[in-house]
């Protein structure tokens, strides 16, 4: 009788490393990442109902295991206002409501031009992002930054 609950907990485990080992580069083709950027807010969530999205696309080739460093760089290269040492980017995930034909989003890290930060090596696995979903992203300059902002790690700007 105990084997079974060891069996099945031995699977969930090797479901959970499956999804969370390195991408082969080399060898799996790149997913199209649609990330949104805004700057000093989070575009609105009306703006992705009935099949629309906002106009500030920013399309990405890239793999599940990008982090969000590596997406503030690929964003920093055609933002020249998001360079700046300090720049905040706010990141968060874009995913379908099951009850009604919107969208919800989640917050999902902060990171920080030419600055180190918790979140930095967040990659798109690790926060179970799905093909087909998006990511919104509120950059705020060094000068909009507040102290209360730099506190919540960014979840201050988390503004709808």
């Amino acid at each position: 009788m105990t084997s079974a609950p060891l069996e099945s907990l031995v699977r969930v485990e090797e479901r959970f490393t499956e999804r969370d080992k390195p991408v082969d580069r080399e060898k799996t083709c790149p997913l199209l990442l649609r990330v949104f950027c805004c700057t000093g807010r989070h575009n609105n969530p009306q703006e992705y109902r009935g099949g629309n999205v906002p106009s500030n696309e920013l399309q990405i080739y890239t793999w599940l295991d990008a982090t969000l460093k590596e997406i503030t760089g690929l964003v920093k290269e055609v933002n020249e206002d998001a360079r700046a040492r300090g720049t905040m980017f706010d990141f968060s995930l874009v995913y379908p409501h099951q009850q009604t034909s919107g969208y919800r989003f989640r917050h999902i890290g902060t990171t920080y031009a030419g600055q180190n930060s918790a979140d930095d090596n967040r990659t798109l696995s690790s926060i179970r992002f799905n093909i087909g979903e998006f990511i919104d992203v509120c950059i705020t300059p060094p000068s909009r930054i507040t102290p209360m902002m730099m506190r919540r790690g960014g979840g201050g700007m988390r503004q709808y």
